[in-house]
């Protein structure tokens, strides 16, 4: 069975890497051997050492290797949009199945390869596009099925775990855990899509679709980064007994569901609270099943490399035997709710002036909002005086509009900062 394989970096190489290694186990598994019919690359003529492949074997137009005869899968693992869009549509319009890691136009316009998966009758697997190694796609799409999910909540993105892991243990600034991180290679040169949440994003649109049953782009995803946490944030947090997570949160409520990513405090007891360095974890629950928990290595060239591996016998399989499994389940078309409608609750950090009343005007706005306070503290006297609120449930409209008019109050001299407080 021939495979195409687009892109050979760091994931690429350790894909051929364990076809090489692993090529009698994986001709068991699978009833006939796997062999690379080529390798697109933007430079054929690079130097790539003592990778077992025939320099004959790299060509830079994917474009005929995925229109070849001969070539029975294609793996992508270029990513971006285009041309990995052209490049996959055409190798099924000719009756290649695919696999592939690219989450970025998985949670664009996946729906584009969904329909073409299904009008040619061929396989589209994307477990190394969420978590790595984690299997955690195909459960959510095969193990789970039966069952009816109500949440996904988790941690999908390693470079932001590092980061706000280094600022709980170290006490260090935003800043600093961002150039340790980049120094240990966990954060790209520009880091703008890990530290901005576009990463996470795209992955919440592809779990919120297969635990929903129904279409999820990153647009509908309300996105927030790590940029704006503070290290008197983490501070704030372990006073409370909590930390800070970059957290993707899906969640089910009859005929709805909000898809979010934003930095939050969860409480110390919960589960992801221990997920620490680079390490991913997921938490779903669902009605039959109840609470189960995904854990392990997100991201990295070997790890990722195993997703694509196991996808590649699942295909494989499947061809051998005239199969085809399904890519997504769209039959609920639930309607995705905005982010104002999300119960949630608020950690508010208020630099006042420290004057008689100045509580009693915030608890004024609070309660014109209808939004309960739980709990009220004050940090410093005169000019360093901090007024610290942590609210109970209420919509995130509500808690955005009270925080609107505190910054109006004329002793608020600014909102210090804001968070949300979940897993409680």
């Amino acid at each position: 069975m021939k495979i195409a394989l687009l892109g050979c970096g760091n994931v690429g190489t350790e894909v051929v890497r364990l076809l090489h290694e692993q090529s009698s186990d994986l001709a068991a598994r699978i009833g006939e051997p796997l062999e690379l019919a080529g390798v697109a690359v933007r430079r054929p003529d690079k130097d790539r050492g003592d990778l077992p492949v025939p320099r004959e074997l790299f060509t830079a137009d994917a474009q005929a290797l995925v229109s070849r005869a001969d070539v029975d899968i294609v793996v992508e693992l270029v990513g971006g949009i285009e041309p990995a869009r052209t490049w996959i549509t055409t190798a099924m319009a000719g009756g290649k199945s695919v696999v592939t890691g690219n989450k970025a136009l998985l949670a664009e316009d996946g729906a584009t390869l969904h329909d073409a998966a299904a009008t040619a009758g061929v396989d589209l697997y994307y477990e190394a596009s969420v978590a790595a190694a984690i299997p955690l796609l195909r459960p959510l799409r095969e193990s789970l099925h039966g069952d009816r999910i109500t949440k996904v909540m988790g941690i999908v993105n390693g470079t932001t775990n590092f980061i706000l892991s280094r600022m709980t243990e170290t006490g260090a600034t935003f800043a600093e855990a961002l150039d340790e991180a980049g120094d240990l290679g966990y954060a790209e040169a520009d880091p703008t899509a890990d530290i901005e949440g576009f990463d996470a994003a795209a992955k919440a649109a592809i779990l919120a679709g297969l635990a929903f049953h129904t279409r999820v782009s990153a647009a509908d995803v309300y996105r927030e980064g790590i940029t704006e946490v503070s290290a008197s944030d983490v501070a704030s947090a372990a006073q409370m007994g909590c930390v800070v997570k970059l957290l993707c949160i899906a969640t089910r409520a009859g005929d709805d569901v909000t898809v979010r990513v934003h930095p939050a405090m969860i409480p110390t007891s919960h589960p992801l609270a221990g997920v620490n360095g680079a390490y991913n974890a997921v938490f779903v629950e669902a009605e039959a099943a109840g609470r189960l928990m995904f854990y392990g290595a997100g991201a990295g060239g070997a790890p990722t490399a195993s997703a694509v591996l196991g996808d590649l016998v699942a295909v494989a399989r499947n061809r051998r035997n005239g199969a085809r499994t399904a890519s997504e389940s769209t039959y609920a078309d639930l309607a995705v709710r905005p982010m104002g409608d999300v119960t949630t609750r608020y950690h508010i950090s208020l630099d006042v002036d420290d004057q008689a009343g100045v509580l009693a005007a915030a608890a004024q706005v609070f309660a014109d909002h209808d939004v309960s306070i739980q709990t009220v503290r004050q940090d410093g006297r005169d000019d360093d005086a901090l007024l610290v609120v942590v609210t109970h449930q209420a919509t995130d409209a509500a808690l955005a509009a009270t925080v609107e008019e505190l910054a109006k109050l004329p002793a608020v001299r600014q909102v210090a900062s804001v968070m949300r407080v979940e897993g409680g």
